[in-house]
């Protein structure tokens, strides 16, 4: 990736790019751009940046809205889904001042960075390498209705079982059997491999990609590990691909968690292990799956925080559709080797001491990633900084199936919330591990609580078509 100015203009003259393409990012996550003709852009570019509204990005209020962007010459690379030569930047949001402009504090990426600092300060590491799972849906035909009249929606996939009767080629994937389906059935294998072609192109390694559980077309991209602060500008990046690739092949592709009633949900499942000057953090041949002391601090700190980090992690009310029994999704707050029936999972394959690992399970990719992964680096520090021992604290270690417990085990046990509102109201309760250090401002969490309450409150009062089912002719 390029570092310098006069690396950026090769590379735009390189490739005859005529754009620049900003691609900033709002509060709930999503990319936001402004674009300037490419002869515009000059070193004077990275210091008065580009101006925008930071109110229409949900960070500001509109009397003082008015901020600037400022490239990371890193994140640099030509746009493959752009007709025109264009060479697309992410960066940093900053407050107009004077002399000098300072930091949005409220920017997902200046907080991620700033849980960076505060882990490198406290003493515990250095590095972060954290490694998500994406799993996704891909739809051959997608479409809703929210009206006073009609609240519908519809979904289909070539492949899905529903279509047993109807596509006539026998390519059909019974229902929850679609896990690593080889041709003829896996029908979106040439889209699956352009999406991690064009992701190692943009600087992103890739591990594999396969179908995973869900019948009607759900699949799985994971990438290699990498450092905190840049895996949150690649998921940035391996959602724009996966959207953009999909449109390509005639499909749409949906990061929901739960677009299917009946099926798998995807998830977002997040691996993590720290360094200290190179060396890891969480190997420890004599401890419990050969994990240090500090990994199970850490482990502790997001166990006793996880009903708060909930509202960072899962922060859609469809969110909690997919945390329910018996689709491999976590509801339990504890930790085990092996087993995916908890929110924390150790992974058994995860031999080697620069590998000892584990993951957190209940996130999904409708979250900032950005507020996502500093939270949840917060959350570990603060375990180990206070000892917080999840087995001391009766949560596991669980080498059992807990969907298979009877009701009486199952009440003895901590669970995840159940709705959007539960974790809402948990991190009103408990965020002052996330203000440790100044690492979250305490008026984004507060602006944050503020419109995801308003979101569950306008979901809530839609009547559903279930509903209707259920109630129609009472």
């Amino acid at each position: 990736m390029a570092k310098t100015i006069e690396e950026i203009m090769n590379l735009i003259k390189e490739n005859n790019v005529q754009m620049i393409d900003f691609k900033i990012v709002d509060i709930n996550g999503q990319y936001r751009h402004v674009t300037i003709p490419a002869e515009q852009f000059s070193e004077e570019t990275l210091i008065d940046g580009i101006g925008f509204d930071a109110s229409n990005y949900g960070y500001a209020v509109v009397e003082k809205s008015d901020m600037v962007f400022i490239p990371d010459l890193e994140t640099a690379n030509i746009d493959p889904f752009c007709a025109i030569p264009t060479l697309s930047l992410t960066g940093n949001a900053m407050v107009i001042d004077y002399p000098n402009n300072r930091p949005l504090d409220q920017y997902p990426r200046n907080i991620v960075l700033a849980a960076e600092q505060y882990m490198k300060d406290t003493g515990i590491a250095d590095t972060m390498l954290i490694l998500p799972e994406f799993e996704f849906h891909l739809f051959d035909n997608v479409g809703w209705s929210v009206q006073p009249n009609k609240i519908s929606m519809h979904i289909d996939a070539s492949q899905a079982y529903w279509n047993s009767d109807t596509e006539g080629l026998g390519c059909i994937v019974p229902h929850q059997k679609a896990y690593h389906v080889s041709k003829p059935f896996d029908t979106s294998y040439e889209c699956r491999s352009e999406m991690c072609l064009e992701m190692q192109k943009a600087g992103i390694p890739i591990k594999y990609h396969h179908p995973e559980v869900g019948a009607a077309g759900q699949f799985e991209i994971e990438p290699m590990l990498g450092q905190m602060s840049k895996m949150a500008d690649a998921t940035m990046m391996i959602k724009y691909i996966i959207h953009n690739v999909a449109l390509k092949y005639g499909k749409t592709a949906t990061f929901m968690p739960k677009p299917v009633y009946g099926e798998a949900g995807n998830g977002m499942h997040v691996h993590m292990l720290l360094l200290k000057d190179g060396e890891p953090v969480f190997s420890d041949d004599n401890g419990y799956s050969h994990l240090s002391q500090t990994a199970h601090y850490f482990m502790g700190g997001l166990l006793k925080h996880i009903s708060s980090l909930c509202a960072l992690t899962n922060p859609s009310t469809n969110s909690f559709k997919r945390l329910v029994p018996g689709f491999e999704a976590p509801v339990t707050v504890g930790y085990a080797t092996s087993n995916r029936s908890a929110v924390i999972r150790i992974p058994a394959y995860a031999k080697t001491p620069a590998l000892r690992r584990f993951e957190i399970r209940n996130p999904d990719a409708t979250c900032n990633p950005y507020l996502c992964y500093a939270a949840i680096l917060m959350a570990g520090l603060d375990g180990v900084i206070n000892k917080i021992d999840p087995h001391e604290n009766g949560w596991g270690p669980y080498d059992m199936n807990l969907y298979s417990l009877s009701d009486e085990e199952k009440a003895k046990l901590s669970s995840l919330p159940t709705s959007l509102d539960q974790a809402l109201d948990a991190l009103e309760k408990d965020h002052d591990y996330l203000t440790a250090g100044g690492v979250f401002p305490e008026h984004l969490i507060k602006n944050f609580i503020a419109n995801k309450r308003k979101e569950c409150l306008q979901m809530a009062a839609i009547p559903h078509p279930a509903e209707f089912e259920r109630y129609f002719n009472l």
